[in-house]
């Protein structure tokens, strides 16, 4: 058997601007125990990563776009090269153990229910960042910090995934650009019936927001849009209703509890709990909420669409899966 027949994994590693960092995401590869093609999706980088992929010795195949298309729209964009069993997601800031890849294949091969292995991601001095995705009871997916049996869904920075159940269930959501494409399709595969597996045996270094800066207001834009969208696709109707309008009511109650706020005397409280202090985050800034809410009204004739798709295609109900696993 040649290299080439026993490989069964394509790595995409979607890049932007990753002069700084993805030479190491690519050393790591080229050191895997685990034959396997490497694919770099370039989203238009403008800062010498392209003449970097070109001299690299490991010689990846490079998808350059002509814009940048972000993650999920990265991931997207590959699939259509990706013509090996198995699929594997990796931010161009992860440099995986060398045992990785093969831990990963090794638990999809034993376990023909899963159709996704996530992995552990560690920060560079070695604590957990996440073993997965949990989905918490107001519909967030959160990463999961402590080694357990079963999770939600994988983690989309360091993940392999069936390249047939991945299309089966529609692919990535490229319309997300960054963040909560590995939440939606997550679900989209526990709708299908499909597992989703932790491995623990699998790990990889993760810097984690070295392209976008957790906490900025592009981060919350995305995240909380996305957020949104991925409830209204995939889960039980009533609630992606009541998170859109929670997210609605408290957009409109921001001004009226920064006004109370500045009035309120020290020791003397409002009713409805108007005078409790409001975040500095970006996500509670009342501009990025009202642009979240009209972006999300713009997708949402396509949201709907893909709903009614998603759940003409599920085995499992959208209401036996939110009872499983929100909040777990």
């Amino acid at each position: 058997m040649t290299a080439s027949e026993r490989v069964r994994s394509t790595v995409v590693v979607v890049t932007w601007r990753g002069r700084d960092h993805i030479e190491a995401c690519l050393d790591a590869l080229a050191a895997q125990d685990c034959p396997h093609k490497t694919l770099v999706v370039d989203n238009a980088s403008d800062d010498g990563t392209a003449a970097l992929l070109a001299a690299h010795p490991a010689a990846p195949e490079v998808l350059r776009l002509r814009r940048n298309l972000g993650y999920a729209g990265g991931i997207a964009a590959a699939l259509d090269r990706v013509h090996t069993p198995y699929v594997a997601w990796l931010n161009d800031d992860a440099a995986p153990a060398p045992g990785w890849l093969g831990a990963l294949e090794a638990a999809l091969d034993a376990d023909h229910g899963a159709a996704a292995a996530s992995s552990v991601l560690r920060t560079p001095d070695g604590r957990v960042q996440s073993v997965g995705v949990r989905l918490t009871a107001d519909g967030h997916g959160a990463d999961a910090l402590k080694p357990v049996d079963a999770v939600f869904g994988f983690c989309g920075g360091a993940a392999l995934l069936r390249a047939g159940h991945l299309r089966s269930v529609g692919g990535v959501p490229a319309h997300f650009f960054c963040y909560y494409e590995d939440t939606d399709t997550s679900w989209r595969l526990r709708l299908a019936g499909h597992r989703v597996i932790p491995v623990i045996s699998a790990s990889a270094s993760h810097l984690h927001g070295a392209t976008t800066l957790p906490g900025s207001t592009r981060f919350h834009l995305w995240n909380e849009r996305n957020r949104l969208l991925t409830l209204l696709r995939c889960a039980p109707f009533s609630v992606a209703a009541r998170e859109l309008a929670r997210f609605a009511a408290i957009t409109f109650a921001l001004p009226l509890r920064r006004a109370v706020q500045a009035r309120s005397r020290p020791g003397q409280a409002a009713p409805g709990g108007l005078d409790r202090k409001v975040p500095e985050a970006a996500n509670f800034r009342v501009a990025v909420r009202l642009r979240v809410l009209a972006e999300v009204a713009v997708g949402l004739p396509a949201a709907l669409h893909a709903r009614r798709r998603i759940g003409q295609a599920a085995r499992v109900s959208r209401r036996e899966v939110w009872r499983t696993w929100a909040g777990a």
